[in-house]
């Protein structure tokens, strides 16, 4: 079953997500429904407030991505059909020592049609559960660090507009603009 995917400006998208406290048949049935709902949308992340629920839980799938992009789960290089699509709740970050920082266009569901560059550290280390609890930890860089960079900027409640440039930000206001208006005009009416 796909999910209505929430877009600005509604207020759950700024809130920080609660810690996964509890790993059941319901947590594993909503991880299942987000991943239904990325791939119906045709994203490669989704994060719990997208679909309106304020949680520590987030879900990606990078097996049909083009970047280039390198991966290390728990120690071992698993080819990437064995672990996706990934469900990662209660995930941190910590960028790797010396990386650099790359540019890379981002898009975001709750945001259709608009994209803008993001710049964010290359290589990261996360440490986070699967939907039975199972502790991980990952190492990846390029598309894949970024990509759950910015599913856990969600988590947090941090917008993929707030961490563009201000030249870059303004490219694309106008549209922000209007998708925050069309949102408010959707609430009225439900």
């Amino acid at each position: 079953m796909s999910l209505r995917i929430v877009h600005y400006n509604e207020p759950v998208l700024r809130k920080k997500g609660e810690k996964v406290a509890v790993f059941d048949a319901a947590l594993a049935r909503l991880a299942q429904e987000m991943i239904a709902t990325m791939h119906d949308a045709a994203g490669i992340g989704l994060a719990a407030q997208q679909i309106g629920e304020a949680l520590q839980l987030c879900v990606v799938d990078l097996r049909d991505a083009d970047a280039e992009f390198t991966w290390e789960l728990d120690g071992a290089k698993p080819p990437l059909d064995l672990f996706m699509p990934m469900v990662l709740a209660n995930p941190e970050i910590k960028v790797v020592k010396g990386t650099e920082e790359t540019v890379y266009e981002e898009g975001c569901l709750s945001f259709p049609k608009i994209r803008g560059d993001v710049v964010r550290p290359d290589a990261i280390v996360v440490t986070f559960q699967d939907e039975r609890g199972t502790p991980h930890v990952l190492k990846c860089d390029g598309l894949f660090s970024r990509c759950i960079q910015h599913e856990v900027d969600h988590l947090n409640g941090v917008l993929f507009i707030a961490r563009m440039e201000k030249d870059v930000r303004a490219e694309i206001d106008d549209a922000v603009k209007a998708l925050a208006k069309a949102t408010k005009a959707a609430a009225a009416k439900s």
